[in-house]
């Protein structure tokens, strides 16, 4: 029987080292899983101390997700709104003469 075994990745199917921005994404996907399971393993369980396992590893689970929020806000702020005039709203300089 004879393997095959690909020494080395060929280079167009080489991956570009992420961006911080994308981590943090992908960590905050993986936590949200995270916090999905523990959950889900919460509302399974009668014994109270399994209860109160579940109990902090989602407050854990809960605080890395925050973290992972404030870093993700702090890469990309959002860009300043301007202020939207509506048709009825005249700019003051128009009032005025």
């Amino acid at each position: 029987m004879k393997f095959h075994f690909r020494q080395s990745p060929r280079p167009e199917f080489e991956e570009r080292p992420k961006t911080l921005r994308e981590c943090i994404l992908e960590d905050l996907e993986k936590t949200k899983y995270e916090l999905e399971t523990a959950y889900s393993g919460f509302d399974n369980v009668t014994d109270p101390d399994l209860i109160d396992c579940y109990i902090y590893e989602v407050n854990a689970i809960m605080k890395r997700y925050r973290y992972l929020l404030n870093q993700a806000a702090a890469l990309s702020p959002l860009p300043e709104e301007e202020p939207v005039l509506s048709n009825s709203e005249a700019p003051v300089g128009a009032l005025v003469g």
